[in-house]
């Protein structure tokens, strides 16, 4: 059976938020892997740093693959050095940032869903390069997925849950909505658990800030989409971390994986949890990223 994986918390979480979290998520929940670190804003790290190698240690006694992930845009000397650190410490790297592979020093990685493998050609760069498992970017169709899988020799996951990350810029616009410059951002990112939603001038919410970071609004929810793509050779599962009950979301995604629920089963019980915010689908199927589809005919 393929496998569930939890990505990085995306949202500045205050580091008691963060330890209860990872407590329950290694005690209670099926999952088989968790990615640690500070992937949006490298400013946020020292207020969690030190319990990194704890919640590392909890995670792994519990039976859970540890991955450290790296930032998803590299912008000082500061941020080189502390992944070189990041690199030479841990057993697995996730990269986000291709400029990471030259600090890694011919070991094995994982290439983060930021990393455009759009094709096979990309793919046969990063194995080449040591990758061990390829992220699917979210833009990519189901097809599109399938293809990659069937010519990799490696495992492919795929983001399965949560608002999808779109794009990552020097600037905080964070911090410009509160009239502050990224210097001196006083960290109101954390003010918004799950990010700050914006909203077209209609007042229909599209998208979400969380700090330097732009995701979706609403949450890729792919429970529909397991089997085939499962029977695609997807080997891992992401479910990305949100101020919402993940234990049992990541219980919901296990039990549609093993047969236990079907799909729809699922998509109910997971309704009571998510709402108010939308599902989202539309990337998996060749359309805009924000849609939901129930029939697949493209």
């Amino acid at each position: 059976m393929s496998k569930l994986t939890l990505g990085p918390v995306q949202f500045h979480w205050s580091a008691a938020q963060r330890r209860d979290f990872y407590a329950r998520m290694a005690d209670e929940s099926p999952i088989s892997c968790a990615y640690l670190g500070e992937v949006v804003c490298s400013k946020r790290l020292p207020w969690f740093e030190n319990d990194l190698t704890l919640i590392a240690e909890r995670l792994q006694r519990a039976g859970k693959q540890v991955v450290f992930s790296t930032p998803a845009l590299i912008t000082t000397d500061r941020e080189v050095s502390m992944i070189a650190s990041i690199c030479q410490a841990a057993e697995l790297i996730e990269v986000n940032d291709l400029a990471c592979i030259s600090l890694l020093n011919g070991k094995e990685f994982v290439s983060g869903p930021l990393v455009n493998v759009f094709n096979e050609g990309t793919l046969d760069v990063l194995i080449g390069m040591g990758a061990v498992r390829i992220n699917a970017p979210i833009e990519l169709s189901a097809p599109a997925i399938a293809t990659l899988a069937s010519k990799s020799r490696v495992e492919i996951e795929v983001f399965a849950f949560g608002r999808q990350p779109l794009a990552i810029s020097q600037r905080c616009y964070h911090a410009r909505s509160r009239d502050l410059h990224k210097d001196n951002c006083q960290f109101v990112c954390g003010e918004d658990v799950d990010g700050m939603e914006v909203a077209q001038l209609n007042g229909r919410p599209i998208l979400t800030i969380n700090g330097t970071q732009t995701l979706s609004y609403g949450h890729v929810t792919l429970l529909n989409e397991l089997a085939e793509l499962q029977a695609s050779e997807v080997t891992h599962f992401r479910l990305s971390p949100h101020a919402l009950d993940m234990v049992e979301i990541a219980t919901i995604y296990h039990a549609v994986l093993d047969g236990t629920f079907d799909a729809e089963e699922g998509l109910a019980k997971l309704q009571e949890i998510a709402a108010p915010i939308p599902f989202i689908n539309g990337y998996l199927h060749g359309h805009a990223g924000m849609e939901w589809l129930t029939n697949f005919a493209n």
